[in-house]
């Protein structure tokens, strides 16, 4: 029916965090949601893209059974807007005519009052959409108590103005007053600045304010960040959500002349820096660990700085009851480890044992004996430390229910400085996008600030000794990992441009850096391939992570000789290329 327009509307943003095929309690979330937003006097409740299955479902959401009980839900939460209260606008998978789309539902009134399907489907970098969605069609405006509301989801307001599928241009054309755009934005670095970048852009484009709903939370290795906002039509912020944390905020929108604007949008703080990484580490492994049902973790401590960090997050993320550290010394091992091992794990308050491993190594050679005999002591000995501890920390898993937490950084990773079945055993890696520089950089800002919702305790808890001893694996006398490797400083700014920015050797070479040290890195990072592979997922913070972002073949005998680019023979070109997308993400 025709509804006069109205002058006013009350619009809960719900910030929330879903679990992917929780159905039943992504439900509830947004009916409690629901009654928050009602006691404000909220007239709609706008919740994230595919809030009810939960984002990313990836190929879960091919399954009958999963789409037919999502969209049994989704017809239960109408039904329950019939008592009067906000309208809600929720994300879910939608079959119809025999095709999967990713949808908004407008719920009004006992009835599914309205449904927008995504039109641009990301497939780039962690996005895998267009395997299980199709396409929806060009969208008008939905109508919602007199008022023309555009619903472009997530990537639909990504693509410019003019472009063969421009969601917004559409609404624009077709009369829409004020857009709600909901998101599963997952976090990286600086990425609230693109994504805000890339709402001005709209804004500007299409003179009309813009709501942007995003998802917070944990899902695997990706991170939802959260800090959702608001803008005018004259591109000033109506309102800006925090980051990392679950929100629900009634906003008051009132219509002036003929644009809309947000009356007393709170405008919170999102932290910059490193802070929003060990924000994003912290949440990651929180989720990961509560949403799966573990009881706690369990972690090898080793008086180093990776697992100083990694348990310091753990506490943070889970608090101390939950977290169980176990330093597993060798003849190697430094007094000085043992040392700034218990430091630790005396600062975290967490449950600390020493188990020693030498009988266990020792039996192993002795059992090797035979199959060794005549052959050189090597790193296979060597090898053989870090396995048994690996075996050693997955028998407590088994024996107390708590998960393995993995403590290698994104250097040792990339160049497969690291023992398969040993130290990279366990089940979800915190640290794994972090590059050694940058675990240092966190462990110090650690010392200096805790976050609000962190669960471990303030002031320093990594030793300073542990942030100025030279790095090592302590499995052999007097080893650095430096012996085997460059400087930290210099292979992280090597890797930064080979793995983030896919630079050319000779480019690289051409920014000052030593040739031979390039190639060295470039060789090392191509043969760790196969480790990454079977390596625990960890928390997405950098551009292109291992795993979702860069996904390289095992078998590849590619390697850059680093010799400058050839330049492309344009005259032996006779047809045209086809056009290609190009996104940026």
């Amino acid at each position: 029916m025709d509804e006069r327009p109205s002058d006013s509307l009350a619009i809960a943003v719900a910030q929330l965090n879903p679990t992917v095929g929780d159905i039943a309690g992504n439900a509830e979330k947004a009916r409690r949601a629901r009654a928050q937003a009602a006691s404000t006097g909220a007239d709609l409740l706008a919740l994230p893209e595919l809030f009810l299955s939960g984002y990313p479902p990836e190929d879960l959401v091919l399954k009958p059974a999963f789409q037919a009980a999502c969209r049994s839900m989704v017809e239960k939460l109408a039904r329950e807007t019939v008592d009067g209260g906000p309208a809600v606008l929720i994300g879910t998978p939608w079959r119809d005519g025999g095709k999967l789309y990713n949808a908004y539902c407008l719920l009004d009134r006992g009835a599914i009052a309205a449904v927008r399907l995504k039109v641009n489907l990301p497939n780039y970098g962690v996005f895998d959409e267009r395997r299980v969605f199709a396409p929806g069609p060009l969208p008008g405006p939905v109508s919602f108590r007199g008022v023309r509301i555009g619903l472009p989801v997530c990537e639909d307001i990504w693509t410019e103005w003019g472009d063969y599928e421009d969601v917004v241009e559409c609404l624009a054309e077709t009369g829409t007053e004020l857009m709600i755009v909901p998101n599963g934005s997952p976090y990286s670095r600086n990425k609230d600045d693109v994504r805000l970048n890339i709402a001005v852009a709209r804004v500007t484009e299409s003179d009309l304010p813009l709501i942007y709903v995003n998802q917070v939370g944990g899902q695997d290795e990706l991170v939802f960040d959260g800090a959702s906002f608001g803008l005018h039509a004259d591109r000033s912020l109506a309102f800006q959500f925090p980051a990392f944390r679950e929100e629900v905020k009634t906003l008051h929108w009132r219509r002036s002349g003929n644009a809309w604007r947000c009356a007393g949008g709170a405008i919170e703080i999102v932290e910059e820096g490193d802070k929003p990484d060990y924000r994003a580490c912290m949440l990651g492994l929180r989720d990961y660990v509560n949403k799966n049902g573990f009881k706690g973790v369990v972690l090898g401590l080793s008086g180093g700085i990776d697992s100083a960090l990694a348990a310091t997050l753990s506490v943070d993320a889970l608090g101390s009851e939950r977290v169980r550290c176990v330093m597993l010394p060798y003849r190697f091992t430094a007094q000085q480890s043992l040392d700034d091992a218990a430091r630790v794990a005396k600062a975290l308050a967490v449950q600390y044992e020493v188990v020693p491993i030498e009988s266990a190594v020792l039996g192993l050679e002795q059992a090797l004996a035979d199959v060794f005999r005549g052959q050189p002591r090597d790193v296979t000995e060597e090898n053989l430390q870090s396995r048994t501890r690996g075996t050693i920390l997955m028998a407590i898993s088994n024996k107390f229910g708590l998960m393995v937490v993995t403590t290698g950084n994104k250097s040792e990773m990339s160049v497969g400085y690291a023992t398969l079945y040993g130290d990279m055993n366990g089940g979800f890696n915190p640290i794994k996008d972090l590059y050694k520089t940058e675990v240092y950089r966190l462990a110090r800002l650690r010392n200096e600030w805790k976050p609000d919702d962190a669960l471990g305790p303030a002031g320093e808890v990594i030793a300073a000794n542990i942030l100025t001893r030279a790095p090592t694996a302590e499995l052999r006398e007097n080893q650095t990992d430096q012996d085997s490797l460059p400087p930290y400083d210099v292979l992280d700014r090597i890797l930064e441009r080979l793995v983030e920015r896919e630079q050319p050797i000779a480019q690289i070479v051409a920014e000052g850096f030593d040739p031979e040290t390039v190639t060295k890195v470039d060789r090392m990072l191509n043969l760790a391939e196969y480790k990454r592979r079977q390596a625990a997922p960890g928390v997405k913070v950098t551009l292109k992570n291992f795993g979702r972002d860069r996904r390289y073949p095992i078998v590849n005998r590619f390697r850059d000789s680093g010799a400058p680019l050839a330049q492309p023979d344009q005259s032996i070109l006779k047809a045209a290329p086809a056009k290609t997308e190009a996104y940026d993400f």
